[in-house]
């Protein structure tokens, strides 16, 4: 019950020294900063110019969701007696592009697979997924769907 407030610094650092002069003369390479953390190195899509070795936003976007779903998710399980040993997510964002060059996402679907430690909390280690959903602050704040197509393990089983 709270306004939280968030601060980054962006700093482009592809001037090659022709500044925006053209298309073709300058790098998408920037630096996504937060004071007393590791900079995030940055750039566009390497389908818009972009270096396939530093992040992009869209890449940060997927992350981000599958990051919020993953902290709520761990948080509602430890309140609900579910031990999660492990959790992976294999995050697929769908992004169509048009005709002028503009785009948008049209959906993003986050794969976790949990293992817990008890096979008798698997259902409700499956169902809290719903929960993590609902509570994640980034999927409410999207304007697409974020689904969820969850696996969870224990012991050998799969469900």
């Amino acid at each position: 019950m709270g306004t939280h407030h968030y601060e980054v610094d962006l700093v482009w650092t592809g001037n090659t020294g022709r500044g925006t002069a053209g298309y073709r003369d300058f790098e998408r390479a920037h630096e996504v900063r937060v004071v007393g953390k590791p900079v995030i190195l940055g750039s566009s899509d390497p389908s818009f110019r972009g270096d396939r070795s530093r992040y992009n936003p869209e890449e940060l976007l997927v992350a981000s969701l599958s990051q919020c779903h993953m902290l709520w998710y761990l948080h509602l399980a430890s309140v609900n007696g579910v031990v999660v040993i492990d959790y992976r997510d294999h995050a697929i964002g769908l992004m169509t592009e048009h005709a002028d060059g503009s785009g948008r996402f049209t959906e993003v679907t986050l794969n976790p697979r949990v293992t817990v430690a008890d096979p008798q909390t698997e259902d409700t280690a499956q169902a809290l997924h719903e929960k993590a959903h609902a509570m994640c602050f980034i999927a409410a704040s999207v304007n697409f769907p974020v689904r969820h197509d969850p696996v969870t393990v224990s012991t050998g089983r799969v469900r």
